[in-house]
């Protein structure tokens, strides 16, 4: 295994982060609040941003460029429905029960960022799309829970890889968590699942200062993923549903820091349930 070097956070910068962190929660409070059959996707993003300005946030996604860095992102979240993994762009389409919402959105504040997303319900779902939020859900509480007690982040990777399996769901690939801080995305980066490739050359030892975004994606049934001519909604191959959860996390002396949960600090995803 080859340690990443990592860009080490100290305990008044995890405070830092905080703030940002529950900034970043209060914002999926926002969404969570207006997310009901019959409203659209850009009037949630309209009411995020309008938080963020309130509080003096600044949004860590709106005017990122593509890959071609001729389609900057238009909006302060992405709002992902039904098979959209990630980076859904914003818009005039109406939720509809049954859909599934993701929701993620980040911001900057007082120079520190703060990463978060969350999967919801729109009214009542089937069985089987439930159960894919409560695996990909539990996949991000399983990361929580072994970060203390393993030393790599690849040994973490592979059991949350082998969670997602074991319960009949296919891992999102190609697609990972980050490093964060006073950038966005910072290194190394974190994956939910395990290659040797990574094991060998991305590799970091888990110890108090790191803090990253940790944000399994999950498929009905295949990990193959496809981009759409908007340059940048992210659809699961198999035209089925996917969700994402996503935390920003700090490992300290006493264990694991949920930065973007709420104000008890003790929330295992967002919103609080």
């Amino acid at each position: 295994m080859q340690d990443q070097r990592q860009n080490l956070k100290s305990e008044a910068e995890i405070a830092c982060m905080r703030q940002a962190g529950l900034l970043t929660w209060q914002a999926h409070q926002v969404a969570e609040s207006m997310i009901h059959p019959g409203i659209t996707t850009a009037e949630i993003n309209a009411a995020m941003e309008a938080f963020m300005d309130e509080h003096d946030a600044d949004p860590l996604f709106k005017g990122v460029p593509d890959n071609t860095g001729n389609a900057p992102f238009p909006a302060v979240a992405c709002i992902s429905v039904n098979e959209q993994v990630v980076h859904g762009l914003p818009g005039p389409r109406r939720l509809q029960e049954g859909d599934i919402v993701s929701i993620d959105t980040g911001v900057r504040y007082q120079g520190w960022c703060g990463d978060a997303a969350v999967t919801h319900a729109v009214g009542k779902i089937d069985a089987a799309t439930q159960r894919l939020l409560d695996v990909t859900e539990g996949t991000l509480r399983l990361a929580i829970e072994l970060i203390p007690q393993r030393q790599w982040w690849s040994e973490v990777a592979r059991e949350l890889e082998a969670y997602v399996k074991q319960a009949g769901f296919a891992v999102v690939e190609g697609l990972v968590g980050h490093s964060i801080g006073r950038e966005m995305w910072e290194s190394p980066q974190v994956p939910n699942y395990f290659t040797l490739q990574y094991q060998a050359l991305g590799d970091f030892v888990l110890q108090p200062g790191v803090v990253i975004a940790v944000e399994p994606m999950v498929a009905m049934t295949s990990r193959h993923v496809q981009t759409l001519a908007d340059h940048w909604t992210i659809v699961a191959q198999d035209g089925l549903p996917a969700a994402h959860f996503e935390h920003t996390l700090a490992i300290t002396a006493t264990g694991v820091q949920i930065l973007t949960s709420g104000p008890d600090g003790q929330a295992w995803a967002l919103p609080e349930k």
